[in-house]
């Protein structure tokens, strides 16, 4: 067998033709294996797999070959390609769980050297383009190049239209239930448990059980199933510990090709060694429609399929699969004006769609600040309060992206057949804005049954940073739970105030409400009275008295944040004293994570009742109204006696239910007043003062 390692460079011993680049091409790659591939684990090995990428945009990833420098993949796949200016990248990784994976070593493969239908043995020396000289081993591979017509560029044009494009084959819906029997990692014969999940590059954190051996956790989460036989599920428990690494318990796995689809299992997987059991349930269910194309295969611009969408989630439906609640289809059009993040003053962009945990990328656009992607993501609505986000990042081959801005729109703010807007980009955290217009499109279209969902668990993201010390966060956090206590001393004081008659007016009329009310009070009157709340601050935000007042609390919180966090660049350069002492450093964490659940609960009462969000506030009407109708003619006794027999019958009903609390994942849906900061519009011509603008604009 021969292998040929000049094929990267030009020319290749005359074999060079001149391929048209527009026309469309079929690449068959077979990977092979790799050969004295370099050492990234203490035990001398590496788990090696491969990336490939075309254009900045990953097409292909390999298996995981464990422990071996000379892995055997034997892997086929197919690629279309249809500019063979654009080099395939390889790019191969040391599988690390619970880690950021380790390099490898990269390779180009240079299509426009490729001689059509004549397969060809290729063998790819790695490099790190930080360190040219060291030998990182090879791949071997075997590619065959052919030529794909207009015909077939039409069919596949046609058949990617009725597909919709999807780019995973279903959900695995995983409840995580309890441990049993796991090993004692800490002195007291205890542990303190967590379990870590990953599917491909996917991955889950569960929360941390303090003191036990047969933990609680009883925690719902999807992933996404990339592989249409299943994939492995990786499974591992570990033991939190305050100021040093956690401790390793215990490792399984779950070969999700074995079981089967929309059948709910129930599995006890036993840890490695005996350290302990697992409890899972385990769904697969089929794939929703989640896609990516071009302006013109446009799934809502169709009037029969955008007739049939609205027919599917129209209110005669309301009850059918509660978890799909509706589409929505963002057309991510162009950018104007981005920041220059390359030395030659321009940028190479691309665009990642989130939707929760579903998450769609653009093509990159080379050398130019003022990029056109013309690409339509459609995504599937499982909870209608969610948030869509928008990032742009320039593409660097061999590092790690560079972050160029960022928009936040929740859902409900989005108005179907909804015009292009622009929206001025943020920085990382939304507080403030920075350099650069993004032109999007989005429309939205959901179903009643969306208030349902408001009552349940949100989806937890399962890619979610892990929370750091910052004196400036805690200190606004403090300050937002401050704002908090402050407002009901102030409401003590006031009623206070009227025993104390300062003003003889104010407590005659307290005195006479106080008597009426308590003469006539029945228990509906709870609820009737925080309706009047609502209607109260409803004709005070319609007459306008509210607005000036809120907004330019925002305006100040916004500046404070803004501030606060342009601190934290300038500290962030600056070890602290207090970083170098782990232990001291979660207990602060705790406490500023402690303070911002308070004051965002606070916050989301207030802004119940404030109208932010008009579709929450109107639900909470509803509820209240019938709460205090039932209230009304039903004896009180009647319903804490159902309610009871409900909640002592649910465990035997159902042993592994999720609990959960109505009234907090309601409030779960209402935005803090940070949320409200980050979600709000910025007009592109607004203006900023010259200190803001460099501050916003270091580049």
């Amino acid at each position: 067998m021969s292998f040929l390692q000049g094929i990267n460079a030009a020319g290749n011993g005359g074999t060079q033709h001149s391929l048209p680049t527009s026309a469309m091409y079929q690449l068959d790659i077979v990977l092979k294996k790799g050969n004295n591939l370099a050492i990234r684990d203490r035990g001398g090995t590496s788990d090696p797999y491969v990336k490939f990428k075309i254009a900045g945009k990953e097409v292909f990833r390999s298996k995981i070959i464990h422990k071996n420098l000379n892995p055997v993949w034997d892997e086929r796949v197919c690629l279309i390609v249809d500019n063979l200016q654009e080099p395939l990248y390889f790019k191969v990784f040391d599988y690390d769980f619970g880690l950021q994976d380790d390099f490898m070593g990269s390779a180009y493969l240079y299509l426009d050297s490729l001689e059509l239908q004549r397969p060809l043995d290729v063998r790819l020396d790695l490099q790190d383009p930080h360190c040219p000289d060291q030998d990182l081993g090879s791949l071997e591979l075997a590619v065959t190049l052919f030529p794909r017509s207009t015909e077939d560029r039409e069919n596949l044009r046609l058949s990617d239209m009725h597909r919709k494009s999807q780019l995973w084959r279903g959900i695995v819906s995983i409840r995580l239930i309890e441990g049993r029997n796991l090993i004692p990692m800490d002195q007291n014969g205890l542990s303190d448990p967590y379990v870590k999940f990953k599917l491909g590059p996917q991955k889950y954190k569960s929360k941390t059980i303090p003191k036990t051996l047969n933990p609680q956790w009883r925690e719902q989460f999807d992933l996404h199933l990339y592989d249409e036989e299943g994939g492995i599920l990786e499974i591992t428990v570990w033991d939190k510990d305050i100021g040093r690494r956690d401790d390793f318990i215990g490792h399984c796995q779950l070969d999700l090709s074995k079981l089967s689809r929309e059948k709910t299992h129930k599995l006890e997987l036993e840890l490695e060694e005996d350290k302990g059991t697992l409890v899972l349930l385990v769904t697969l269910t089929a794939t929703v429609v989640v896609s990516i194309s071009d302006l013109s295969v446009n799934l809502l611009d169709d009037p029969d399929e955008r007739q049939q969408i609205i027919k599917r989630y129209s209110p005669l439906r309301s009850f059918l699969n509660l978890k799909d609640v509706g589409i929505v289809q963002v057309k991510i059009l162009r950018a104007e004006g981005l920041m220059a993040a390359d030395v030659t003053g321009k940028s190479d962009p691309f665009c990642i769609a989130e939707l929760c945990n579903d998450r769609l990328q653009t093509h990159t656009v080379y050398k130019t600040l003022n990029p056109e992607w013309n690409k339509v993501f459609t995504f599937n609505v499982k909870d209608i309060h969610s948030v869509l986000e928008i990032s742009v990042y320039d593409e660097d081959r061999d590092r790690s992206t560079d972050f160029l801005g960022k928009v936040a729109v929740p859902l409900l703010n989005v108005r179907c057949n909804s015009e292009q807007k622009a929206y001025v980009l943020r920085n990382k955290e939304l507080t403030g804005p920075t350099k650069g217009v993004i032109f999007l499109e989005a429309d939205v279209i959901f179903n009643v049954k969306a208030s349902l969902r408001t009552f349940v668990p949100p989806e937890q993201k399962y890619i979610e940073e892990e929370s750091k010390f910052s004196k400036q966060m805690l200190q606004q956090n403090f300050n937002r739970v401050k704002r908090c206590v402050l407002f009901l001393i102030n409401v003590g004081s006031y009623i206070n105030s009227c025993f104390q008659w300062e003003s003889p007016r104010r407590s005659l009329c307290a005195f006479l409400i106080f008597v009426v009310v308590v003469w006539n009070f029945e228990i509906y009157m709870v609820p009737l009275s925080l309706l009047l709340l609502l209607t109260w601050n409803y004709f005070l935000l319609a007459s306008g008295k509210e607005s000036h007042e809120g907004s330019q609390a925002m305006e100040d919180l916004l500046e404070d944040v803004d501030e606060e966090y342009d601190k934290d660049d300038k500290d962030s350069e600056k070890k602290g004293f207090l970083d170098k002492f782990y232990a001291v450093q979660d207990v602060i964490i705790t406490v500023q994570n402690a303070l911002d659940e308070v004051a965002c609960f606070g916050e989301r009462v207030k802004n119940t009742f404030n109208w932010s969000v008009p579709f929450l506030s109107w639900l909470a009407i509803m509820v209240l109204c019938t709460g205090a109708t039932l209230i009304y003619f039903i004896p009180l006794r009647y319903i804490v006696l159902v309610w009871g027999i409900n909640k002592f019958t649910k465990k035997l009903r159902d042993p592994y239910i999720i609990e959960n609390n109505e009234l907090l994942d309601f409030l779960s849906r209402v935005p803090s007043d940070v949320q409200l900061i980050q979600y709000k519009e910025l007009k592109p011509e607004t203006s900023l003062s010259p200190s803001k603008k460099r501050r916003n604009n270091p580049g």
